[in-house]
C-alpha cells in the first residue's frame, strides 16, 4: 500500500477498508479520483482477525470476482479454506494499493456548504463525496441476558472462537443457528465436544442436488442476478444466511443428523434466570421451516431441470431424520456440565459517526444499490445492497463499480463549493 501524507481535502472519503472500501478505491482510482480510505484497524482485517481456524468459503471458489481480481486458484469448484482466503485477498490489497489510512477511527461525518466534513483520530478533512462502507458487521452483538450466566461459564463471541481447544473441558452451548453457528457446533461436534445448540429461523440449503453445487444451478437459474428492486425482494435483506458448508469439500448441515448423534437442540433463547437457559417452544418449528426452505430450493432446482430438458440424476425430496419427542424449555447449565457458551448472535452495525439523515426508521440506510437520498453520500458492503451476493466477493465489486459510477458524474457535474475552495 503506498504510503501518503494525509490532505485537507479530498474528492471523495471512503470510510471502510474491507472488500468493499477497497473495491470502491479500485474505481475510484481508475476514474482519477481523488481519495483516501479510512480503516480503524486493518485492511480487510476481519478476515484475518474474526474467523476460527477450520473457517472456509460458503461458496464456492468461482464467486471469488472481486475487481480485477477473479479467482485464478486450481479449484473453482472448491470452497478455499482460512490460509487461501487470506492469500486471495492479501493479493487484491496488494494490486488496489490503495491509500488507505489504517488504525485510524472515524468519529463524525457531517454536511459542510456543499461538501462534507469527516473528522477522524488523526485529523479533520472535507470531501465531495463520502463513501460508508462500513458493513452491517461492525460489532459483536451479544444479548444482555448473557450478563445473568453463572460466573464459572465461559462466554464467547464468534469473532473470538477459533477452536474447540481454546474453551474448558465440559459441554458447550452454541447460541445460533445462522451460518457461524452451525459450522462452529459442527466444529466442536467434529472435536468431540458435547454440544448443545440453540436454533433459530435459519433456514438451511442443500450443498449439492442432482450432480451439482447448488449455488451452481441458483446461478444458472438466475437468482444470484434478481435485484432488490423485484417486487417482495425489499425483506431479504434483513433474512439470515441459508447453512451448510464448505468444509471437507463441502457437505449439507442436518442438525437432524447431529441431533441423532448426540447433539442437544433447543428452541429459541428466550432468557436466563438462576443459572438456567429458558427457550421458547419452537425448536420442532424451527427445524421444519429450514427443511421447507431445503425443499423448496430443489423443486426451484426440478422445475429448471425439467424445462430446459437437462439430463441429470434423479431429484428427491428431503425426509426429517430426527423430531424432537418433546420441546425441553430450560435447562441448568451448570448441572449439564456446560462450561461455556459461544454467542453465535451476529453483529450490529456502528453507524454511530455518521450526522446526516439517510436512515430509515429501524436504523438501516434509506438508498438505491448504494445512493443515498443526499447528493454525494453513498454506502457499500450491505447484503442485499442491490443482489444475493452484494455483501460478499460475487458482487461487490459490480456494486462498487456503480456508486463510483455516480459519484464521478456527481463531482464532475457539480464541482462541490469545497473543492473551487481549493482549486482557488
Amino acid at each position: 500500500m503506498t504510503p501518503f501524507t494525509l490532505e485537507s481535502h479530498y474528492q471523495a472519503v471512503v470510510i471502510g477498508g474491507g472488500q468493499a472500501g477497497l473495491s470502491a478505491s479500485h474505481y475510484l482510482k481508475k476514474q482519477g479520483i481523488g481519495h483516501v480510505v479510512i480503516e480503524k484497524k486493518t485492511a480487510a482485517h476481519k478476515w484475518r482477525d474474526q474467523r476460527w481456524d477450520a473457517f472456509c468459503l460458503v461458496t464456492p471458489n468461482w464467486q471469488c470476482q472481486l475487481p480485477g481480481h477473479a479467482y485464478d486458484g486450481p479449484d473453482p469448484h472448491g470452497f478455499m479454506v482460512k490460509d487461501e482466503i487470506l492469500d486471495y485477498v492479501g493479493r487484491f490489497i496488494e494490486k488496489v494499493d490503495a491509500p488507505i489510512l489504517e488504525n485510524t477511527v472515524v468519529t463524525s461525518v457531517e454536511r459542510l456548504g456543499d461538501g462534507f466534513r469527516v473528522e477522524s483520530s488523526a485529523g479533520t478533512v472535507t470531501a465531495d463525496a463520502v463513501i460508508i462502507a462500513t458493513s452491517l458487521y461492525s460489532e459483536p452483538a451479544i444479548p444482555r441476558a448473557a450478563e445473568r450466566l453463572p460466573e464459572t461459564i465461559t462466554q464467547v463471541h464468534t469473532a473470538d472462537y477459533r477452536n474447540a481447544g481454546q474453551l474448558p473441558e465440559g459441554a458447550v452451548m452454541v447460541v445460533g443457528s445462522g451460518q457461524s453457528g452451525c459450522q462452529i457446533a459442527e466444529d466442536l461436534h467434529l472435536a468431540g465436544r458435547k454440544v448443545h445448540m440453540v436454533t433459530g429461523n435459519a433456514p438451511r440449503c442443500a450443498r449439492f442436488y442432482r450432480g451439482r453445487d447448488v449455488v451452481d444451478w441458483l446461478a444458472d437459474i438466475g437468482q444470484y442476478d434478481i435485484t432488490i428492486a423485484h417486487d417482495g425482494m425489499g425483506k431479504k435483506r434483513h433474512d439470515t444466511n441459508h447453512y451448510l458448508t464448505g468444509r471437507d469439500g463441502g457437505r449439507d448441515i442436518d442438525l437432524r443428523k447431529f441431533a441423532l448423534e448426540g447433539m442437544a437442540l433447543y428452541g429459541r433463547m428466550e432468557t436466563v434466570s438462576g443459572g438456567r437457559m429458558i427457550f421458547a417452544a419452537n425448536l420442532k418449528a424451527n427445524l421444519d421451516e429450514a427443511d421447507r426452505v431445503y425443499n423448496g430450493i430443489n423443486a426451484l432446482i426440478d422445475r429448471h431441470i425439467a424445462e430446459k430438458g437437462i439430463a441429470a440424476p434423479d431429484g428427491s425430496e428431503y425426509q426429517p431424520l430426527w423430531s424432537p419427542e418433546q420441546e425441553v424449555t430450560e435447562l441448568d447449565l451448570v448441572a449439564e456440565g456446560i462450561t461455556s457458551v459461544v454467542w453465535a448472535t451476529g453483529f450490529r452495525p456502528d453507524w454511530s459517526f455518521v450526522g446526516l439523515p439517510i436512515f430509515d426508521g429501524t436504523g438501516y440506510p434509506v438508498q438505491r444499490r448504494g445512493v443515498t437520498g443526499i447528493p454525494g453520500v453513498y454506502v457499500l458492503g450491505l447484503p442485499w445492497l442491490w443482489t444475493w451476493g452484494s455483501g460478499r466477493f460475487l458482487s461487490v465489486g459490480k456494486d462498487a463499480e456503480h456508486v463510483v459510477g455516480h459519484l464521478t458524474d456527481f463531482v464532475g457535474e457539480n464541482q462541490p463549493a469545497a473543492s473551487r475552495a481549493m482549486a482557488g
